[in-house]
């Protein structure tokens, strides 16, 4: 798929998700936050679910937490149109709380049809939920964080949730940066598949 077809797919299926009522998280949304960015993007971020801002403006990370995305890019020379950002889940759970397995079981299939269109050389997991998730693991994301997973062709780096350094611990930001390095590095290292000659 070239960039034109890959955006056309990825505008069809947030559509399709505009009008998703699987699960209770519809009954509270203003809009559905789908995912934005580049639709070729070689990194590609997955969040737990949108807050109050997300929600309000339909946008993945507009927040506080977007904004601290936004400048952790910046530090490695990035932009937001360069990558892709996405959630576990599309609709802000109630209050801010923990997306719910059924909800997350709910919405998983949006998320994994993200990742085979834009096809991601790293996907960066934002916190426990998205790492949880793809790495079908338990083990928590600061034992996790600091490596890179090889996963479906490609590579996963677990790191915190920009919530997490909000919180005012400013060694989570340093982190943070180290992992969104490390993940610059596989895709800098990565080898180009080698076609069979026979």
């Amino acid at each position: 798929m070239n960039t034109e077809e890959n955006k056309a797919a990825l505008q069809l299926l947030a559509k399709e998700a505009a009008g998703c009522v699987r699960c209770r998280l519809h009954e509270g949304r203003t809009n559905v936050v789908f995912g934005e960015g580049n639709p070729e993007a070689d990194l590609m971020f997955i969040g737990e679910g949108p807050g109050q801002h997300e929600d309000e403006q339909g946008l993945p990370f507009v927040g506080r937490s977007g904004e601290l995305l936004s400048s952790l890019l910046e530090a490695v020379g990035l932009s937001r149109s360069q990558v892709y950002i996405a959630n576990v889940v599309k609709c802000r759970p109630p209050g801010n709380r923990d997306p719910r397995q059924d909800e997350i079981d709910e919405c998983k299939g949006y998320l994994a049809e993200q990742i085979r269109l834009v096809d991601p050389a790293v996907v960066i997991t934002l916190g426990n939920f998205s790492t949880k998730l793809l790495l079908k693991t338990e083990v928590g994301i600061t034992r996790m964080r600091g490596q890179a997973y090889p996963w479906w062709g490609r590579h996963v780096v677990p790191t915190f949730h920009p919530a997490a350094a909000l919180r005012g611990r400013s060694q989570v930001v340093e982190q943070m940066q180290a992992d969104i390095e490390l993940a610059l590095s596989v895709i800098a290292n990565r080898q180009p598949e080698q076609a069979e000659l026979f």
